[in-house]
């Protein structure tokens, strides 16, 4: 059995000397408040547009590939009050490269003070050990994901070595805008999904993406994950069927706790994926217009999805000439594991 690490400031030697200023390991649950309060308040800060709950940090510590908060959490804490957060795991990819991930914040207070630094120096040194256990026969790289708006995690990014290796657009479309009315390919049908066919619909839409870049396949644990999810909305989904075979998908959902702190109406068409057979004949267009116009009878005002800009499908093609438009860039920054 692992025993949990307790990280102490005085082993800390690059720490900056801020009184008060301690780090330690996760201890259980009743944290997740806590880490869904400072991330939140570094997605504010940062203009970033998501909303994050104990129950968001719960289904991830939980579920989350290769990963044990008691081991692979970092908190820092001003005389116990929590200021800074990081969490480390890795992932094998489908082209067989391992990716040590991270992801952690400060509170914008306490930014430039050091913190955030001595968290990232952690979060490698300990990645660099979860790296004797995972595989090598791949690349091996640190990743991090970021908004073009979190300035202070680019900078530090790119201070330490990290270079941009890929982007991704977060695009909306208004919903009050004409919506094309495009027919299935013939011999496919939409239906509802049971219950029975959801693993199913999960494992068609792993098999779609594992042409994307980045690809990381899917896991029982995982798809708890999706299941468990407030995005998880079946009752919202296009699912074209050719006889009992997934053709395509779009899985729809609608965030609530983001609408009303936004004070906006968006819904989202997400894991928009076709599997290969099907491709090239209008599916995936008909799928996402059937669902904007779903969303416009709702009530809803905004669409909402993201997309790869390298993405060699043309998805970005797709969507904007049904609409959509740029609102942000996210990137996927990289450094190699020396």
């Amino acid at each position: 059995m692992k025993e949990n690490f307790n990280p102490d400031l005085k082993n800390l030697a690059y720490a900056p000397d801020i009184p008060g200023l301690t780090f330690r390991g996760y201890s259980d649950p009743r944290e997740h408040e806590r880490i869904a309060t400072i991330i939140q308040r570094c997605f504010d800060a940062d203009s970033v547009s998501e909303v994050i709950t104990a129950g968001d940090v719960g289904r991830r510590f939980t579920h989350l590939q290769n990963f044990d908060p008691t081991q692979d959490v970092l908190l820092a804490e001003i005389y116990g009050d929590l200021i800074g957060y990081a969490q480390m795991n890795w992932l094998r990819k489908s082209n067989s490269d391992v990716i040590f991930r991270h992801h952690g914040c400060v509170l914008p207070e306490w930014r430039r003070r050091g913190i955030g630094s001595t968290l990232l120096v952690y979060t490698e040194d300990h990645l660099r050990g979860l790296a004797n256990h995972a595989p090598k026969d791949g690349l091996r790289f640190f990743e991090v994901n970021l908004a073009d708006t979190e300035s202070d995690k680019q900078a530090l990014m790119e201070k330490t070595g990290y270079q941009p290796v890929r982007y991704f657009f977060e695009m909306v479309r208004p919903l009050d805008a004409d919506i094309p009315e495009i027919e299935l390919p013939e011999g496919l049908e939409l239906r509802p999904a049971n219950p029975d066919q959801y693993r199913t619909i999960y494992d068609a839409a792993d098999e779609a993406f594992q042409d994307h870049w980045g690809h990381v396949p899917g896991t029982d644990s995982e798809y708890q994950w999706w299941i468990e999810s407030p995005e998880f909305q079946p009752e919202r989904w296009k699912i074209a069927w050719d006889n009992e075979q997934v053709a395509g998908m779009v899985l729809n959902y609608i965030n609530d706790e983001e609408n009303e702190r936004f004070n906006r109406k968006r819904c989202h068409t997400e894991d928009i994926s076709v599997r290969r057979p099907w491709r090239r004949r209008g599916l995936a267009q008909s799928l996402l217009a059937q669902s904007l116009q779903m969303f416009k009878d709702e009530g809803m005002e905004e669409a909402a999805l993201g997309v790869d800009t390298d993405n060699l499908s043309g998805a970005l093609g797709l969507y904007e000439n049904l609409g959509f438009h740029n609102i942000k860039l996210w990137i996927a920054y990289r450094k190699p594991i020396a």
